[in-house]
């Protein structure tokens, strides 16, 4: 494999909580009403310094659903899961975006809350596998 680059975000971000490796934006939260094993995640609608793992089938609250774990790039710790499909229609806004469970990460609610200075930024699931 050759280098791996990480992306830099400006603003208020999201980051892995084992190395800081920046992961999303606020701004691209579409909901914070997720939860996993651990208690909350928030579903993004853009994600950034991760790797896929394997498609797999998993039953959730709200149905079945194909899903893919999602590692930081940083340290490879998993850090959430991406919505490859969703097989019942009223889920299908979920397909393309990526969920990040809080407790394995930093962010706005906690002292770990990463701001860069340089710049200003202009239904519930449950992980059952």
């Amino acid at each position: 494999m050759g280098r791996m680059f990480v992306t830099h975000l400006e603003g208020k971000f999201y980051s892995c909580k084992h190395c800081r490796t920046h992961l999303a934006l606020c701004q691209d939260i579409v909901s914070k009403s997720f939860h996993c094993r651990h208690g909350k995640a928030y579903l993004f609608s853009k994600v950034v310094n991760v790797s896929l793992g394997e498609n797999e089938e998993r039953q959730m609250m709200t149905g079945w659903h194909t899903v893919a774990d999602i590692f930081c790039v940083g340290c490879g710790s998993i850090v959430g899961w991406k919505y490859e499909t969703a097989h019942e229609k009223t889920q299908k806004y979920k397909e393309g975006k990526s969920v990040l469970e809080r407790y394995k990460v930093s962010g706005p609610d906690g002292s770990n809350y990463w701001v860069s200075h340089e710049a200003h930024v202009g239904g519930s699931d449950v992980d059952d596998a």
